[in-house]
């Protein structure tokens, strides 16, 4: 099991280490970044190289690339280029919001999806199983910025039953949180449906059925651990995309959250801000996908011993 986790965890070190290099790369890409960030102002090639001094975008890519890592590695990514700032401290204070928000929606995707996909494998075929089953698929193809302003549009606007953006209390979380739900819900159902399926189908559910057990008792005490094993790896990526990819539903609501505020950062032009949100989402996410691993191979021991 040890030497399992000794290399998940080296795997999860250097996917850190990639991704943190690409967001520092693609700072490059766009171009120069002192050039982009006095675009528009009347600054003199006198206020750019200070600028560029200041910075350090004057010293050799190499001797750069060297200084973030270190830096990195102590819990440097630089300051605001707007409040001066630690540009890490500023983005750790809004994760608490984004954190919120991923719980509420995780929690309404699986109260909503674990019920519909057991439903529907134990009636497989029928009218009940097709129709929620074209509702999870329609549920998987609407855009989440329609979504949002769908439900901004009838429970904010025309219902008045929820605020239609901002932060306060769980009134005004709800409203973002079933949009980020939406899309998880009906991938989990699907995929609680067809791992009950395979289950369902094996040899030790056919001689509880044989012993005279209720199918309620079937599905609940024998079937359903042993399809909980992919539903939680989907489960886990999908907590991590929302913990870093609520950029569009906390946009469109307003909500205080990581994304938003690296959104606003794009717009200020403050890149160390942006380049300290993509590697605190990327980092949130490895580690939960680490942990994810660590249960798999613990819930499944062919995992860690192949």
């Amino acid at each position: 099991m040890w030497r399992y986790v000794r290399r998940r965890l080296v795997l999860a070190v250097l996917t850190f280490w990639a991704v943190s290099t690409i967001v520092w790369g693609l700072l490059y890409l766009t171009g120069d970044p002192v050039a982009i960030l006095l675009a528009g102002t009347p600054a003199g090639q006198t206020d750019v190289e200070q600028l560029r001094h200041a910075l350090g975008f004057d010293r050799p890519l190499p001797i750069q690339y060297l200084h973030f890592l270190s830096a990195a590695v102590q819990g440097d990514l630089g300051n605001s280029l707007r409040s001066g700032e630690p540009a890490l401290l500023l983005v750790s204070r809004r994760v608490g919001f984004t954190v919120q928000l991923a719980l509420l929606a995780m929690t309404l995707a699986l109260v909503v999806s674990i019920p519909v996909g057991i439903v529907s494998a134990m009636f497989r075929g029928s009218l009940t199983d097709r129709t929620l089953m074209l509702l999870s698929m329609v549920g998987q193809s609407m855009p989440i910025f329609w979504v949002g302003l769908l439900m901004i549009a009838v429970f904010a606007v025309e219902l008045r039953w929820f605020p239609a953006g901002g932060a306060g209390g769980i009134k005004y979380l709800f409203l973002p949180a079933a949009t980020l739900a939406l899309y998880p819900m009906a991938r989990i159902a699907r995929l609680v449906r067809s791992s009950l399926l395979d289950v369902l189908n094996r040899d030790y559910i056919l001689a509880a059925r044989a012993r005279g057990l209720r199918e309620a008792l079937v599905v609940g005490k024998h079937a359903l651990k042993n399809a909980a094993l992919p539903v939680i790896t989907i489960v886990a990526l999908q907590f991590g995309y929302m913990l870093g990819g609520a950029v569009i539903t906390e946009t469109i609501f307003g909500w205080p959250g990581v994304g938003l505020f690296t959104v606003t950062a794009i717009h200020e032009r403050d890149f160390p801000v942006v380049q300290a949100a993509v590697v605190l989402a990327s980092g949130m996410f490895i580690a939960l996908n680490f942990l994810v691993d660590l249960l798999y191979g613990w819930l499944d021991p062919r995992i860690r011993f192949s």
